[in-house]
């Protein structure tokens, strides 16, 4: 009979305890009306059958979009967004009675007001606002206009971020065809210019060559002439010198020149002045 005694009081004990976690908040009702609110951790009392519990996750939740949103930007272009929300609830009471406690309903009103946000704000801005002129502005608009209209039911918005914006795939084609035709005009602009300064410097370097070798060619000659000039004096002096030998020695020079080739065939008289010392030279020797 004890033993049943002590049974029932553990019963009737443990009903009556609940305990709120350092994660949760806690609403509760009696009857199905609210009578209280626990926001801190910690271990409560409740009257056994009369009164029940519900919890509340405190912890800062995230809304992530399935798929891109599509927004239409100031110059009338389509944009492909992909974001997601970071809220958390802060008036548990009136959680509960905006959205019921509902987590998807609440992410679904959240959801509205960030699209609904969005649209004016994409509405206003041209496509590199969005990408990356004002994105940073964007967001902290976002986040406040969000948090506003959050505030109706419990909820704080701690933050709304864009992981990406991009173009639709036919959109982004034309961009890209466009950007691809820019650049090849870029291209050929420099091909031109380089080509141009190709022939302007052949040309430079063509001319200062031709003035080189003109410079060149006319101290060769000036050496030539001063080579010559000086060969004719020495000449000069052999001959004033020595009138017989230097007539020999250009004999010599002549004999030189015209026997060096065997295959060369000349037809001269014994007699000729032309062998004038080879004549000598054979009676010399005799």
């Amino acid at each position: 009979m004890l033993f049943v005694v002590l049974i029932i009081l553990f019963l009737v004990a443990s009903s009556s305890l609940y305990i709120v976690d350092q994660r949760q908040q806690a609403i509760l009702f009696q009857l199905g009306e609210v009578v209280d609110v626990k926001t801190s951790p910690g271990l409560y009392f409740k009257i056994p059958l009369a009164q029940n519990v519900r919890y509340f996750d405190s912890r800062i939740l995230t809304l992530d979009t399935a798929e891109p949103e599509r927004f239409i930007t100031s110059e009338k272009k389509n944009v492909l967004v992909d974001l997601f929300v970071k809220w958390r609830i802060v008036d548990v009471k009136q959680y509960y009675v905006s959205v019921r406690g509902d987590e998807m309903l609440a992410q679904t009103r959240l959801s509205q007001t960030v699209n609904s946000s969005l649209r004016d704000e994409f509405g206003n801005r041209t496509v590199h606002d969005v990408v990356s002129g004002e994105r940073d502005k964007i967001m902290e608009i976002m986040r406040q206009k969000a948090d506003a209209d959050a505030r109706k039911i419990g909820v704080e918005v701690v933050d709304v971020r864009l992981k990406r914006v991009d173009l639709p795939q036919e959109v982004s084609e034309s961009v890209y065809r466009r950007m691809e035709a820019e650049r090849k005009r870029v291209a050929n602009e420099l091909r031109s210019t380089g080509a141009a300064e190709s022939e302007k410097i052949r040309a430079d370097a063509d001319r200062q060559r031709e003035v080189v070798l003109a410079e060149a060619y006319r101290k060769a000659q000036e050496i030539k002439g001063e080579g010559d000039a000086k060969a004719s004096s020495i000449y000069a002096s052999a001959y004033e010198s020595n009138p017989e030998f230097y007539s020999f020695y250009r004999s010599l020079d002549a004999y030189t020149e015209i026997f060096k080739n065997k295959s060369d065939i000349m037809v001269l008289e014994p007699t000729s002045e032309f062998f004038k010392y080879m004549r000598n030279s054979g009676r010399g020797g005799k």
